[in-house]
């Protein structure tokens, strides 16, 4: 009978959950569970996109209206992150898992039902803070969940989750189109993605506990043992003698500035500009992939339906080779790659799209989803999970959330109405600037957090510093 494992401390869990000796099969189940908010996520910021056209039309919105609507979810996401990363870390990862998702089910069904863009905007708008909640969450506790070896790969996985999701949408859309649902597709498309988030809210519920290290930062070694024992099927008991004490609480804006200290710094600057430039040109791009397979293949509303599902097909491909090279290649080089991917697919349309055909464009779309999923688009959202010890992961999580939305509501804006005034290959070639921008301050500053044990590196950090101290 094997004997069991003491905690002593808050060092003993990060160690156990760090080393990669716990997985079980319920903790790998859990961290896919976790990541089922990334899938609501992907569906509701997408499924927009697949009725924009008949939208547009139903409320006789003009691009700059458009591009309001299809951004309020972004602002709402906005606010939330900055907000929601705070709490993530105040309360835990798991309560702020649970609210999120009420947020996208009643907001997903109000929205169907909206009787005008007024409401419509509403209901968009806290489907986006659902969004802005869930994301700090949900990959501060993928990376709290692995051991360092594997912490890469998963974080990363939350891409496959996102073009899964919305290449499903698409598909599932079809039945509902050939239904002759005319034009209250849009209705039905966004009022099905409460379906998953309920799905899901059952399986959190169910399933999921804290996080061990997120108790164990807090003081909390009891919770701690209890998550190892139950999530892990390690018998943790903590040490009788053990004196608990919880970590004093630090503000909002204190913790904030942590993220800018010159200990941290250059990875904030860094998570902020991949996450910042991914987003907008995969916002500008990538959710008007229904309106580009129109301009490409011809007006037949089936076959942006179809583009738009096999274009995100490419994009689980690439998400799914990010996750299979991360712990290899490390995700700062692979933002280096999927930038030069990206530049060459959009200059190449922007610069000989009128001449070339139809099914080459198409190609070199495919090319855009696959080199971002692969590259900036995976790296975006992970790169602030990874950089940042458990104390303030969700504070950072949450600050380059809140910098991906500002990308992305930038996008939301910027191709409706660049598309209205110069057309695709022009605009497509003005996007460009984008990950241009992103790759030149990739290659200057050199942080990757692929590997790295960032809490262990905190304790050595701090108690240098200490050291340091007591020598003077």
């Amino acid at each position: 009978m094997e004997k069991p494992v003491v905690i002593r401390s808050k060092h003993d869990v990060f160690s156990l959950v760090n080393s990669g000796t716990v997985v079980s099969p319920r903790s790998l189940m859990i961290i896919f569970i976790a990541l089922g908010g990334t899938f609501i996520d992907a569906y509701d910021f997408t499924s927009l996109g697949i009725g924009a056209v008949q939208l547009k039309a139903q409320f006789h919105l003009t691009a700059f209206q458009l591009g309001s609507l299809t951004a309020m979810m972004a602002f709402g996401a906005l606010l939330a992150a900055f907000v929601g990363g705070y709490y993530v870390d105040r309360i835990g990862r798991l309560k702020m898992f649970m609210l999120d998702l009420i947020f996208f089910v009643v907001a997903a069904i109000a929205a169907a039902f909206a009787p005008d863009l007024g409401w419509l905007l509403v209901f968009r708008f806290l489907m986006g803070v659902g969004v802005g909640l869930d994301f700090p969450a949900a990959l501060s506790f993928v990376a709290e969940y692995t051991g360092v070896q594997r912490k890469g790969r998963s974080v990363q996985m939350w891409q496959v989750m996102w073009y899964t999701a919305a290449a499903i949408g698409f598909i599932i859309i079809l039945p509902i189109y050939f239904a002759g649902v005319g034009a209250d597709l849009w209705r039905w498309a966004v009022g099905i993605g409460a379906l998953p988030a309920i799905i899901v809210l059952i399986l959190r519920y169910r399933y999921m506990a804290e996080s061990p290290l997120w108790a164990a930062s807090k003081g909390d070694l009891e919770l701690a043992a209890q998550v190892l024992r139950d999530s892990y099927g390690i018998d943790a008991v903590v040490d009788a003698e053990t004196v608990h004490t919880a970590k004093p609480k630090l503000t909002s804006v204190k913790e904030y500035a942590q993220l800018f200290s010159p200990r941290y710094r250059a990875r904030t600057l860094l998570a902020a500009v991949i996450g910042f430039t991914q987003s907008m040109e995969y916002f500008a791009v990538g959710f008007y992939l229904p309106t580009i397979s129109l301009l490409i293949f011809g007006k037949k509303f089936l076959l942006a339906i179809l583009g738009a599902a096999i274009f995100n097909l490419f994009g689980i491909l690439g998400g799914g080779i990010n996750v299979r090279v991360t712990q290899r290649v490390g995700i700062r080089k692979l933002a280096i790659m999927g930038y030069c991917g990206v530049l060459v697919s959009l200059l190449v349309i922007g610069l000989l799209g009128q001449v070339l055909p139809a099914l080459v464009v198409a190609l070199f779309i495919a090319l855009f989803i696959t080199m971002h999923s692969m590259g900036q688009g995976s790296t975006g959202m992970s790169m602030g999970a990874l950089s940042y010890p458990t104390e303030i992961r969700g504070v950072g999580a949450g600050f380059t959330q809140g910098v991906i939305r500002i990308g992305s509501i930038l996008g939301f804006y910027f191709f409706p109405i660049i598309l209205a005034l110069f057309g695709l290959q022009h605009t497509l070639l003005l996007i460009g600037i984008v990950p241009l921008g992103g790759l030149i301050v990739t290659l200057l500053v050199k942080w990757d957090p692929t590997g790295r044990d960032v809490d262990q590196e905190e304790e050595d950090f701090e108690g240098g510093t200490q050291a340091s101290i007591r020598s003077v």
